[in-house]
């Protein structure tokens, strides 16, 4: 699937410009850790931006977030192994299985650290990712109360991938950074 076909999936399926930005953080990230570890970005680009393909539907319930995603995928036609990564990327759905690719930590740490940068580019004075430093992120990995839904464990799955958390840190917001404008911040 070209990216254009999976920017029209994605927007049929889900409306929230919010998430959509999400995705597309999501899928600048996956983008760009794809590069520095040699793997293919097209592949990991995509399963970046159509990994909650799912949540407006599912209502983002934890239970079954990913599974209906994987399946819309699935009946689309997509790599299996896009759709396996999608599937796993939310290890609380009923599905029994556990990440255990590279593909699958990068996802699950990819998309999960968007969340905290943008947490964190959200309390500087000009709401942009372009002021947020490297060191401001992973301050705020420490600061538990600080975006308290984005699991610091998943984004440590970085480290399963060969990448340590603070390369990890300025991968994602450099990837962040290059499209600021296209996701507002």
């Amino acid at each position: 699937m070209k990216r254009e076909e999976a920017l029209d999936l994605l927007g049929s399926y889900v409306k929230n410009e919010k998430m959509i930005a999400h995705c597309l953080a999501s899928e600048a990230v996956l983008r760009d850790l794809a590069t520095h570890l040699g793997e293919d970005p097209d592949k990991w680009g995509l399963a970046g931006l159509l990994h909650d393909i799912d949540v407006e539907i599912t209502d983002a319930d934890p239970k079954i977030h990913a599974l209906k995603g994987a399946e819309i995928l699935e009946e689309k036609g997509l790599d299996p192994e896009i759709v396996e990564a999608v599937r796993l990327h939310n290890e609380e759905a009923g599905h029994n299985m556990q990440r255990h690719k590279a593909f699958h930590h990068a996802l699950a740490a990819g998309e999960t650290i968007t969340g905290l940068i943008i947490a964190t580019a959200l309390v500087y004075p000009d709401k942009k990712v372009g002021s947020v430093k490297p060191k401001s992120i992973t301050k705020r990995m420490k600061e538990k109360a600080f975006a308290a839904s984005v699991n610091r464990d998943t984004i440590r799955e970085c480290e399963k991938l060969g990448v340590d958390l603070q390369d990890f840190v300025v991968i994602s917001l450099n990837a962040m950074k290059k499209i600021a404008p296209e996701i507002g911040l």
